[in-house]
């Protein structure tokens, strides 16, 4: 009986990786994959051994260790644009120097997952830096497949595609956004198939090929699809979003980049599209590949539900939630200073100490502002939330023994508090790691 392949899967956890995880299971592959967070390694219950790590932290000795009894290494780790969280250079070049360095002449074939468009003098540095890490590979290595896909669209919906759904969600309205960029689409089923068949040996070693449907659509034609695929009627107004605002919420994105959010606004992802989504879908068919799906059949194979309508409109209100959030609570935190003589008097009045009031004043306003600015980290969005709904239930408790006169208040200040609770509750409930 033959040993069992073992494959090393880096970003086993992400959207592609993911399903590469589960389509070399499927084919009887023994699984290892790496990812950095243990959190996100639990949540995406795979059938792997985990190793968790940062790749971008490994030495060469380090990777040799990793690479032992393994015999492909499927690199699906990638990053979009630096920020907070992430180092192009260190995740598609560094990382990818050492790993080849270690793997040398080793029995392992590597499998590099790059994208469509790379070039050293593409517009972004997405595109540049993996077409660097690229080049490691083809220089160094003599046994290896670089597959280049399109735009992935996949039953879960992540970054691009989870906004591409969120715009085609809106009701009765489609904004056009970069309305003619052409762009051609590819089945993440076929993305992992193709992984398994490169993999397997199956196709030659030392290829690049793109892996993409045969047709082309513009993005307002993508978005009109989606839409259709949602279940909701045609919108009936198409505004032509300006460059200037395009533009403006790029520079916003990035901004929020450095937070930690991973926003698919961001100027690399804007870039990417105007200057067009393409590939040569003959490149994977003379290597020995299938034709790769169509859009319609891409879409056709997994018809859209209830939850996939939901997610949508989710994803699109959350912005505005932490957005909303963020804004209540660092400005509840800043408007009494404006009176402060007047704050403090609520609660002198009604026999509270001179000190004690004072102490609750500052105290609040300064936990108001750090909560609210908290909200803003991405790292810390969910410990934010959670906090503000533990704050809110203390000034409520608070107020009963205090001042419970007003709870019947003709304003309802202390009534208002609880749909802030709830909005921070959303949050905490639905922001999760990918």
């Amino acid at each position: 009986m033959s040993q069992q392949r073992r494959a090393l899967v880096l970003g086993a956890y992400g959207l592609i990786g993911a399903a590469c995880v589960r389509a070399l299971d499927n084919a009887g592959f023994e699984v290892v994959g790496m990812g950095r967070s243990a959190a996100s390694a639990q949540a995406a219950n795979l059938p792997v051994q985990w190793e968790i790590c940062d790749i971008t932290t490994l030495t060469v000795a380090q990777w040799q260790e990793m690479l032992r009894d393994v015999d492909v290494v499927v690199n699906a780790a990638g990053a979009l644009q630096d920020g907070a969280r992430d180092n192009l250079e260190a995740i598609h070049v560094t990382a990818i120097a050492n790993l080849t360095e270690a793997i040398g002449d080793l029995p392992v074939r590597l499998v590099q997952i790059s994208a469509a468009g790379v070039s050293e003098t593409a517009p972004t540095a997405f595109f540049r830096s993996k077409a660097r890490g690229d080049a490691l590979v083809s220089d160094r290595l003599s046994d290896w497949v670089i597959l280049q896909p399109t735009l992935v669209l996949a039953r879960e919906a992540y970054g691009g595609t989870a906004l591409l759904r969120a715009i085609a969600s809106i009701p009765l309205v489609q904004p056009q956004v970069l309305a003619d960029a052409p762009v051609q689409t590819v089945a993440l089923d076929d993305v992992a198939e193709a992984v398994v068949r490169a993999a397997t040996g199956d196709i030659p070693a030392r290829t690049t090929a793109t892996l993409t449907e045969a047709g082309v659509q513009s993005f307002a034609e993508l978005t009109s699809q989606v839409r259709a695929w949602l279940g909701l009627p045609p919108a009936r107004w198409r505004p032509v979003v300006p460059g200037w605002m395009i533009r403006l919420s790029s520079c916003g994105a990035d901004l929020l980049g450095h937070l930690g959010w991973r926003s698919p606004l961001r100027r690399s992802a804007l870039r990417s599209l105007e200057a067009g989504i393409r590939g040569d879908p003959g490149s994977w068919i003379a290597a020995g590949g299938g034709p790769c799906r169509s859009l319609a059949d891409t879409l056709n194979a997994q018809p859209a539900t209830r939850q996939d309508r939901m997610f949508a409109r989710v994803y699109l209100l959350l912005p505005l939630a932490i957005a909303t959030l963020s804004l209540f609570w660092i400005l509840s935190g800043i408007i009494p200073f404006f009176d402060y003589a007047g704050t403090v008097s609520i609660l002198t009045e009604r026999g509270v100490a001179p000190w004690a009031s004072t102490l609750a004043v500052i105290g609040g306003a300064v936990l108001d502002i750090v909560l609210g600015a908290a909200l803003l980290w991405r790292p810390w969005v969910r410990r934010a939330a959670l906090g503000m709904v533990a704050l809110s239930l203390s000034y409520l408790l608070g107020s009963v023994v205090a001042a419970p006169d007003l709870w019947l208040d003709p304003l309802g200040p202390m009534i208002k508090v609880f749909p802030g609770m709830v909005l921070a509750g959303f949050v905490w409930l639905v922001v999760e790691a990918r």
